[in-house]
C-alpha cells in the first residue's frame, strides 16, 4: 500500500525552475488523488528522506541534465525504491538523441538526416571546413541543438552558412556534443503516451504554432507566447499515423510510464525528432492539454502510475 508519493524536483540543471513548476503540478494533483505527498529536491538529505520512509514511491519531475539521463533513477534503484517512470538505462538512451535517434530509425521510423559532432572536433580540425561539409551533406536550412539537453535549450535554426559557427558554439554551451540535423518542415506536434499496465497508448497529438516561429525555451514557457490546437489539425490517416509513431518510439526506447514524442509532420508522415521521459507539466505544457482533450483526469492518470510503480516492487 502507498502510504507517501515523493516528488522530486528542482535539481541543477539549466531547466530548474520548469521542473519546479512541474513537481508543484504533479504534487497538487497526486494530492488531489488522496495521496500524502512530500515534495523534495535534488540535495544530500534526499537519501536519508527516502530511506527513512516506509510504503513510498518516488516521483521524479526533474527536467534536463542529472534528472532525465537517468543518474537520480540509478540512485533510486541503489536504493531499491519504486518510483514513476523510465528505468536509468532507458532514460540515459532516451535524453543523449546522438543515441536515440539511430535506435529509433532501426525501428522503422523516418527520422532527420544529421551529423554528430563532438565539441573537441570541431575545435581542433576547424569550422570553416566543417561547416562546408555539413552543408554539402545536409543542404539549409539546419537545426542544430545540443545532444543532451531539453526544453530547446541552446537549439538553433540556422539558414545561411555563415550563422552555423555560432550555433555550434550555443549547443556546445549546453553539452560537449551537437547534433545538426535537416530541418523538417512541417506540422510540429507533440504526443503524449502513457502505459498504465496494458500497453502504451498514445493520446491525441498537441499540434504547436509559436508567435515567434520558433519552439525554443520561452515560448515553450511564457504563457500567451504559442497557440496550441489539440487535437491537431490533420486527417484522421495522418493522425492514426502520429499517434502510432509515438507508441513506437516510446517501445523502441524502452521507455516506462509515460513519455512524450515530439514529431514533425512532414506531407503527412510523422518524423520523429525526440523523446522526453519526464514531459512538462507546468500550466503550459502539452501534456495536461491532451488529457484533457481527450477527457482524462491529469490526478487519475499520475494515481495510476504511482499505484503501478508500487506494484512492480514484491
Amino acid at each position: 500500500m502507498v502510504q507517501e508519493v515523493i516528488v522530486v524536483a528542482g535539481g541543477l540543471s539549466h531547466e530548474r525552475e520548469v521542473s519546479l513548476e512541474s513537481g508543484q503540478r504533479v504534487s497538487q494533483e497526486l494530492t488531489h488523488a488522496g495521496f500524502q505527498v512530500t515534495r523534495a529536491d535534488i540535495e544530500p538529505s534526499l537519501i536519508e528522506l527516502i530511506s527513512s520512509r516506509s510504503g513510498v514511491v518516488v516521483f521524479p519531475m526533474l527536467h534536463g541534465g542529472a534528472g532525465e539521463d537517468g543518474a537520480v533513477r540509478e540512485v533510486l534503484e541503489l536504493l531499491d525504491v519504486p518510483y514513476v517512470g523510465s528505468t536509468a538505462n532507458a532514460c540515459r538512451a532516451s535524453f543523449d538523441k546522438a543515441l536515440a535517434i539511430p535506435q529509433v530509425e532501426r525501428a522503422g521510423l523516418p527520422v532527420p538526416s544529421r551529423v554528430i559532432l563532438p565539441h573537441d572536433m570541431f575545435r581542433d580540425l576547424g569550422a570553416s571546413t566543417l561547416m562546408t561539409l555539413i552543408e554539402n551533406r545536409l543542404g539549409l536550412p539546419v537545426f542544430v541543438k545540443p545532444s543532451t539537453s531539453g526544453s530547446s535549450l541552446g537549439a538553433t535554426r540556422v539558414d545561411r552558412i555563415e550563422d552555423l559557427p555560432a550555433a555550434m558554439v550555443n549547443a556546445y554551451s549546453y553539452g560537449q556534443v551537437a547534433v545538426v540535423e535537416e530541418f523538417i518542415n512541417g506540422i510540429e506536434v507533440a504526443v503524449p503516451v502513457f502505459d498504465l499496465g496494458h500497453g502504451p497508448v498514445a493520446f491525441p497529438p498537441v499540434e504547436i504554432h509559436p508567435t515567434s516561429g520558433v519552439y525554443d525555451f520561452e515560448a515553450r514557457y511564457t504563457a500567451g507566447a504559442t497557440t496550441y490546437l489539440c487535437p491537431a489539425n490533420v486527417d484522421h490517416q495522418t493522425m492514426e499515423a502520429t499517434m502510432a509513431a509515438a507508441v513506437r518510439a516510446h517501445t523502441a526506447l524502452g521507455l516506462r510510464d509515460f513519455s512524450r514524442a515530439d514529431i514533425i509532420i512532414r506531407d503527412g508522415v510523422p518524423v520523429f525528432i525526440e523523446s522526453s521521459v519526464a514531459p512538462g507539466m507546468t500550466e503550459t505544457s502539452v501534456v495536461p492539454l491532451s488529457l484533457e482533450t481527450q477527457g482524462e483526469s491529469l490526478s487519475h492518470m499520475l494515481a495510476e502510475l504511482v499505484t503501478l510503480a508500487a506494484a512492480r516492487h514484491p
